[in-house]
């Protein structure tokens, strides 16, 4: 069997019928399963966020004015690996099988954050302690870059033909809900011990929660179906298929998608990372001096973001994957400046929340969809990786640099300039999304799905 014929072969049968009641609960099944991982995965990128006020004096020296930067520095730093990780979890996914890749994902992450818990403070061991926070945030953020593109492929597959849009959201509703989980976390913490206490040991149980949680979804995530069939994994195996998860391959026959994967990416990535991880840090030091209030702004605009996702991904089944990132594009150009400029001087727990909520919504337009958006960019042999590295790419340079960029902005009184920036990288992606992406147009998915069908109905005459 060629390479070709084994590809579309293995391309016709990759998607799950979508017309039956049983297939709709199948896809149910393994969206939990799958989303279950990609919940606790986010929970241990997040929960390094939300405490890092907390820890950041067990590894560098509370007289530095800049150790806040230096905590912010190793969040960006990370996303380096994100490339690499997207990379080897792509080629596994699309070689090996999606399942295979989001659980070895997963228990990297889970590894990683068990060590950061119980790694003594700089007072115990001195510099090793910031090395040892590096190395392992470095290994989470080639996890993390393997888990994007392999959970957004694996959704975007399980799900049948007119949900797409609805049951891909949940990738994002669990993205956001590690965020949630996080705050919550903190919030939990708040009420139980003081502020000395969760910089002394308290952080130290967020982490532990996080590689405790992961043992759990390691085996939910060993039981969810495979959406590769079992002709295209013994085709890799044997040889006969070379060319499932090759670079060469999306590089010389598939480029045109990946540019348009990455340029799609960050405006999205920008905004998600300046409206939810900058917003609430934010929100954060304005109520600083009020307890646990702007934990519990923090917490209240997460959840109205995490509850957003399916009513996004909905309207895009009905309306069309363009009107909704068009949206975004245009809500994003407009509603950044309002949100960074006037949130800081908000005391108002209403105008937070309005503030946070309106932006929440704008944002909504990329989150919800932005997996089956790209995910239709790719056929499956080479889907995880394309997905994967043209988020990745995007996300190093636009996403995870964002809060460490704000802060740096803030220090120097330049958050203008910090407003301009994100301005103009949602307007780049908002004139890919007016001018590139058409409409309801025939995907790579519909077609895996479409030559299903057909396999199926003869398969049926001939019996």
């Amino acid at each position: 069997m060629t390479d070709s014929t084994t590809r579309l072969a293995a391309d016709a049968r990759s998607a799950p019928p979508t017309s039956s009641a049983a297939a709709t609960r199948r896809a149910v099944y393994n969206t939990l399963r799958g989303s279950s991982g990609n919940l606790v995965e986010w929970y241990d990128v997040y929960v390094y966020t939300v405490f890092a006020t907390y820890f950041e004096s067990q590894f560098f020296d509370s007289a530095d004015k800049n150790s806040t930067v230096y905590v912010y520095a190793i969040f960006a730093v990370t996303f380096l690996m994100r490339p690499v990780g997207s990379w080897f979890f792509g080629r596994y996914a699309d070689r090996r099988g999606r399942r295979a890749a989001l659980t070895f994902s997963v228990s990297l992450m889970a590894a990683c954050s068990l060590v950061i818990a119980l790694t003594p403070g700089r007072e115990s061991i001195g510099v090793w302690a910031a090395v040892v926070l590096i190395l392992c945030r470095l290994v989470q953020g080639f996890a993390t870059g393997g888990e994007y593109g392999a959970s957004a492929t694996y959704m975007s597959e399980a799900a049948t033909r007119e949900r797409r849009g609805f049951f891909s959201s949940f990738q994002y509703v669990t993205l956001i809900g590690g965020h949630v989980l996080a705050q919550l976390t903190l919030l939990v913490m708040q009420g139980f011990l003081d502020t000395d206490q969760i910089s002394d040991f308290g952080w130290r149980i967020a982490f532990l929660i996080g590689g405790v949680a992961a043992v759990v979804v390691f085996w939910l995530r060993r039981s969810m179906d495979e959406s590769l069939t079992p002709e295209q994994l013994e085709a890799v195996r044997t040889g006969a298929d070379s060319e499932s998860g090759s670079i060469r391959e999306l590089i010389a026959h598939h480029w045109r998608s990946l540019v348009v994967c990455f340029l799609v990416t960050i405006g999205g990535t920008i905004a998600f990372y300046t409206y939810s991880v900058n917003a609430p840090a934010i929100v954060k030091t304005a109520y600083e001096d009020h307890g646990r209030v702007g934990t519990w702004i923090n917490l209240i605009g997460l959840v109205f973001l995490m509850a957003l996702q399916p009513i996004g991904g909905m309207i895009s089944d009905k309306v069309g994957r363009k009107p909704v990132l068009v949206f975004f594009g245009v809500g994003g150009v407009i509603y950044t400046y309002v949100l960074i400029t006037y949130l800081p001087q908000t005391t108002s727990v209403a105008a937070s929340l309005t503030l946070l909520g309106i932006g929440y919504v704008i944002l909504t337009g990329y989150t919800s969809i932005n997996a089956i958006v790209k995910a239709e960019l790719f056929p499956s042999h080479v889907r995880a990786l394309g997905v994967g590295l043209g988020y990745a790419l995007a996300n190093s340079a636009f996403g995870g640099t964002a809060p460490l960029i704000y802060q740096a902005a803030k220090n120097g009184g330049h958050v203008p300039w910090f407003i301009a920036y994100v301005t103009a990288v949602i307007a780049v992606s908002l004139l890919v999304y007016i001018f590139v992406l058409r409409n309801k147009a025939e995907t790579p998915l519909d077609r895996e799905q479409g030559r299903a069908f057909v396999d199926a109905e003869v398969g049926a005459r001939r019996a």
